[in-house]
């Protein structure tokens, strides 16, 4: 075992090499009180600092990783708990599905567009798969009155046909029948996050003379507040 001197000698040695508080302590049994009593007049040179930024921009990398992993991990294993509560879906809850989705996402119905056909638009596939099954099995609109149009900003890095390519794959509708595309402008100093290489713009589904059709989602959305026991 080193003695107090030759501790403190080695503790000066190793801070005058670059190596934190931290490193020092697990080479040398001595409490962090005591460390920094004997290395508080060490100055650092260029070299030695540097060195001591990088391992500590390192830890802190280190740390954000294994920060991030964790969040991953647990919110990965919240998911799984979850979808076991959902079980068996029928043509009733489908119903009640697609009513709220249009409800929150689509286009209404009032006194000063009383004629409204259902328009939904949204960049989520997964919720426009859901949105032309209900169309499908509880609507029983058909594929032939289903309109389709693609809106994006004009800094989409894709050409119209990959883009063509992606909703078609998500609809399952051949992309003769995805409509135009139209392209956004992009306003000045725009802070977007809607970019990237998952960005494939929004999808605006129109169901052409459906304009009873919306009246009847109306109905649809009321008797989910009835039995809601909210009116």
């Amino acid at each position: 075992m080193l003695s107090k001197g030759n501790e403190k000698e080695k503790a000066v040695k190793l801070r005058k090499q670059g190596y934190s508080y931290t490193e020092i302590l697990k080479n040398i049994n001595v409490s962090k009180a005591t460390l920094s009593g004997w290395l508080k007049n060490i100055k650092l040179n260029n070299k030695q600092s540097e060195r001591l930024r990088l391992k500590n921009e390192y830890a802190r990398r280190l740390g954000s990783i294994a920060l991030r992993n964790k969040r991953i991990h647990k919110t990965n294993q919240i998911i799984e708990r979850s979808k076991l509560e959902i079980k068996k879906i029928d043509l009733n809850n489908l119903k009640i599905i697609g009513t709220v989705l249009y409800w929150a996402e689509g286009s209404k119905q009032n006194e000063n567009r009383p004629s409204k056909e259902l328009i939904f638009t949204n960049s989520d596939p997964k919720m426009i798969k859901i949105y032309l099954l209900w169309l499908n099995k509880c609507l029983f609109v058909k594929p032939e009155n289903i309109k389709f149009e693609i809106y994006i900003h004009e800094t989409y890095e894709k050409t119209p046909n990959q883009l063509s390519n992606y909703w078609s794959e998500v609809t399952k509708f051949s992309k003769v029948t995805l409509g135009k595309i139209y392209f956004k402008k992009n306003k000045v100093n725009s802070l977007r996050k809607n970019k990237g290489e998952d960005y494939h713009g929004v999808l605006r589904i129109t169901v052409r003379k459906s304009t009873d059709l919306n009246r009847r989602i109306l109905g649809l959305v009321e008797g989910i507040c009835l039995q809601s026991a909210i009116i």
